[in-house]
């Protein structure tokens, strides 16, 4: 008996991915024997099972000190705590936002809950890899999860060219991840990161150096960095809006780990190389990011390449290549994945069956049908633009404090004149639902009281980390210090 009890003792910090993969078997077998019966039933399931994972890491799972489990592959820490919580709390409430959109669409299955908790626990173990085999396995649990779910709605056509490209894109992205790594484990002689830090040092080899370079290309296109970006738009646009929400937000934390992992912790002995690839990476980001986005017509697709341009700042974070750096990265993404969350919730509100609300047209005058869902739009476009007093202006000026800090003074200027170009499409989209008629008769947004109730909360945080900045901050740099 103590036995067993020390040998639970040594795998609690991962109580959430076991957590998980118990309750994937359990809600599968739910809905296949009374799913069709009661369709509220796996939903609401999906949601008790959520909080129960977050009440058990909480209490389980909360180390304060770096521990190494299954012979070095797991890495559990308080970086991987707190995220392993905010990806629990976002797809809790990506799920409630998107359950009226699926009942309304007659694609409310229990597969779509199994696929999203899948997806949760590749992002578990992403974050908590210590092993490139860690690293490779999370990617993919989590990348296969969202490729279905991007083709979830199989009457449309549209959705399931996006998640065509998406898989073809996402094969030959894991490949180029694989090759990279299978380069760094010939030259190492280990699949260990921390083993790999120690053993690339300078003079860095020809081979290390190719390497890294497939694995930065395999880390921007997860991201959505430009050049590397073609497949973001399309999905964004094509898969149905709950998927867009989902695809859009939560793995934004694990691809932020997978970066952090492999290429900060991993790869530490080889920072000059990848951050100045990166450099380049964010550069055209930005750019090309803004730019297009100037001309979209319709707001999904705004929104992938406004989240294009926000990858563009996470990466800003990590080309100052200081533990500075790496925290305002951090803070840049748990402020985006909070502000995305809203966006296109008001995007899943404002629709109706038969009405997808994903044109900019379709908001002329939003602020006379539904005051509510126009505040809310009105506030996250304000943040994501970086106005103060919301919490993004101050997650756009720690980066450039880091920038400044480490000697990229041009970086700061390239961005603060981007942030100016992203600002003129955010202030379109308020200037329309304000101060525009609308175009004809648009249906009524419908709602349950409780989901805008959490819609005006995720507002109301918005606004809240913006007049106190200072715990979150503190909280992102004692994570990676």
């Amino acid at each position: 008996m103590s036995d067993a009890l020390t040998s639970w003792s040594s795998l609690a910090p991962a109580v959430a991915e076991i957590w998980l993969v118990v309750a994937i078997c359990y809600l599968l077998l739910v809905d296949v024997f009374a799913g069709a019966r009661h369709r509220g039933l796996t939903p609401t399931l999906t949601l008790v099972i959520l909080a129960a994972g977050a009440a058990l890491t909480v209490s389980v799972g909360h180390v304060t000190q770096r521990t190494l489990l299954f012979d070095g592959l797991y890495i559990a820490d308080e970086l991987g705590f707190v995220l392993k919580l905010a990806a629990l709390l976002v797809v809790a409430v990506a799920l409630l936002y998107s359950r009226a959109y699926l009942e309304h669409r007659n694609i409310l299955r229990g597969e779509y809950y199994v696929l999203a908790l899948t997806a949760l626990l590749g992002i578990c173990v992403l974050i908590s890899a210590n092993s490139l085999l860690t690293v490779y396995l999370g990617v993919e649990l989590l990348a296969l999860s969202v490729y279905a779910m991007a083709a979830f709605d199989r009457d449309s056509g549209v959705s399931a060219e996006g998640a065509m490209k998406y898989f073809v894109l996402g094969a030959i992205a894991s490949g180029a991840l694989l090759y990279g790594m299978s380069l760094i484990y010939g030259l190492t002689g280990t699949l260990d990161l921390g083993l790999i830090a120690e053993r690339t040092h300078a003079p860095i080899h020809l081979g290390v150096i190719l390497g890294l370079t497939f694995i930065v290309v395999a880390v921007a296109f997860k991201l959505g960095a430009v050049p590397f970006h073609m497949w973001l738009p399309d999905v964004y646009e094509g898969a149905p809006t709950s998927v867009t929400l989902f695809i859009g937000t939560v793995p934004k934390i694990a691809y932020f780990a997978l970066t952090l992992r492999l290429l900060a912790q991993g790869l530490a002995g080889t920072v000059a190389q990848w951050s100045q690839m990166l450099a380049a990476l964010a550069v055209l980001t930005l750019v090309v990011g803004n730019v297009v986005a100037l001309v979209q017509t319709n707001l999904k697709r705004l929104l992938a390449y406004s989240t294009i341009v926000n990858v563009g700042f996470i990466l800003l974070g990590f080309v100052a290549g200081t533990p500075d750096g790496y925290a305002a990265a951090l803070y840049y993404t748990l402020v985006y994945v909070l502000v995305a969350l809203g966006s296109f919730g008001v995007i899943l509100l404002a629709g109706v069956k038969g009405f997808e609300a994903d044109q900019l047209d379709d908001y002329r005058g939003l602020h006379k049908r539904d005051p509510l869902l126009a505040l809310v739009m009105m506030v996250l476009m304000f943040s994501t633009a970086g106005v103060p007093p919301f919490v993004g202006f101050w997650a756009k000026l720690r980066i450039f404090q880091v920038l400044w800090e480490s000697h990229h003074l041009w970086l700061v200027i390239l961005a603060a004149s981007m942030s100016v170009v992203g600002a003129f499409y955010y202030l379109r989209v308020i200037k329309l639902m304000y101060f525009d008629d609308p175009q004809g008769s648009l249906p009524a947004t419908a709602a349950t009281a409780g989901v805008r109730f959490a819609l005006g909360l995720n507002a109301a945080a918005v606004l809240a980390l913006g007049l106190l900045p200072g715990p979150l901050l503190d909280l992102c740099a004692r994570l990676i210090h």
